[in-house]
């Protein structure tokens, strides 16, 4: 059964927020917002609940999963990025985006694309998962909240509480989310590609 948070969307409680990445750390799988819609999230490396995220969603090897950072200097960490590429997503950031970038070697092999060894990286512009993060102290290893042969994800946390009660540890709430997932650009070709539209603005790379 999985545990419920109500978490102010403006002044996250400070005792609560650590109390849901303790879960993270413990190996937990937690539905959460983010400034697109709800996402699945996990400690990176954690493989059980990596596993956990690709059966709810049924998921193939070739998905791009998201480490969802906290800022540039914790993505930086994990991919590849020249000058060029650095300035394009430093205009687009925080905000509703994921870029797929070559991976670094603190990427775990169980997360790249098994051809082209990239990797999706975003910083959300979320209050809440901005706290997260930073009580957490690391990315979390992400995907949208979208189940299998549904056209839109849920938006309101007692859904999820209700619908995913026994295949996630932990829900976290902090009122609706959109319906939207991230634009996804993919600059692993060099140039930028428009690889999905969702909630963030596609002018700038296009």
């Amino acid at each position: 059964m999985a545990k419920y948070f109500d978490v102010h969307p403006e002044n996250p409680q400070p005792r609560t927020i650590s109390s849901v990445t303790d879960l993270v750390r413990s190996g937990s799988l937690i539905a959460y917002p983010t400034d697109s819609c709800f996402a699945l999230g996990c400690q990176l490396g954690n493989r059980e609940a990596l596993a956990r995220m690709r059966t709810i969603r049924r998921l193939d090897d070739r998905h791009h999963f998201t480490l969802v950072c906290q800022n540039f200097a914790q993505l930086g960490q994990f991919v590849h990025i020249d000058n060029a590429v650095f300035r394009a997503i430093k205009g687009a950031t925080p905000g509703a985006y994921t870029f797929i970038l070559p991976a670094s070697s603190e990427v775990p092999r169980q997360l790249l694309h098994p051809k082209k060894k990239t990797v999706g990286v975003r910083i959300p512009d979320h209050v809440v998962t901005q706290a997260l993060l930073a009580e957490l102290g690391e990315p979390l290893l992400s995907t949208t909240l979208l189940l299998p042969d549904e056209d839109e994800p849920m938006t309101q946390g007692w859904e999820i509480k209700e619908r995913l009660d026994h295949v996630v540890d932990a829900v976290v709430d902090s009122g609706d989310c959109g319906t939207q997932a991230t634009t996804v650009i993919d600059f692993s070709g060099g140039g930028a590609e428009i690889v999905r539209r969702g909630a963030g603005d596609t002018e700038r790379f296009e």
